[in-house]
Formats: C-alpha cells, sequence, structure tokens
C-alpha cells in the first residue's frame, strides 16, 4: 500500500501508486527556466565589442594584497588607516557602553522593590 500526507487531515493516507510518488505542489513535465544571473553582468554583450568584456568596477586585487601583506606590525583590521581606526574605536565604545548598560541593569534587577 502506498501512503502520502494529506494537507487537510495533517495525517498520512492510503493513496494510488501515482499519487504517492507525485507529492503535493511539484507537477511533473513542468520546465523549469534557469534564473537570470544578476552579478558580474557586464556592462556590454559578448557580441557587441571586443574579445574582454569590461565590468562595472575596476581590478583592485593587486592594490588591496600590497596594502594588506605588507610586513609593517599594524593588524590587518587597521590597514586602511583613518576609517579603519574610527570603525574599530566606534565598535569598541559601542561594545564597552552596552557591556557597563548591562552591568547597571542587572544590578538594578536584583535591588529588591520597596513596594508595601
Amino acid at each position: 500500500m502506498y501512503y502520502k500526507f494529506s494537507g487537510f487531515t495533517q495525517k498520512l493516507t492510503g493513496s494510488a501508486p501515482t499519487a504517492a510518488y507525485s507529492p503535493q505542489g511539484l507537477r511533473p513535465g513542468v520546465p523549469a527556466e534557469s534564473p537570470t544571473m544578476i552579478f558580474a553582468t557586464p556592462t556590454k554583450v559578448v557580441s557587441e565589442g571586443a574579445a574582454t568584456v569590461e565590468y562595472m568596477g575596476a581590478n583592485r586585487v593587486q592594490e588591496f594584497q600590497r596594502i594588506f601583506q605588507a610586513p609593517d606590525g599594524v593588524p590587518v583590521h587597521l590597514k586602511r588607516g583613518v576609517p579603519d581606526r574610527l570603525l574599530y574605536r566606534t565598535t569598541m565604545a559601542l561594545t564597552i557602553g552596552g557591556a557597563l548598560y548591562c552591568m547597571v541593569a542587572l544590578y538594578m534587577a536584583a535591588q529588591p522593590s520597596n513596594n508595601k
């Protein structure tokens, strides 16, 4: 005997073999279309221009490799200068401030109430 999940009763019910091998929501014979690519879309169609494809941004991998692999003793999260230092210090300030706020909230919650 073949079983199929019934969406109405939310239980397994007996069914025919063809219904048991076609789950709900899946229909055989429906052609699947491939999704369109949304990343690395070239600005020109390949057949329009030269053999190389130009992308939206410039390739800056070698520049970043030079910056991040320089043996200057600076941590990698601070290599790009002032913006990295500002982001790092802001993150640390918010983390310490949040931890202090949690401690104050726990202290206030631990105090007994004076309701009589």
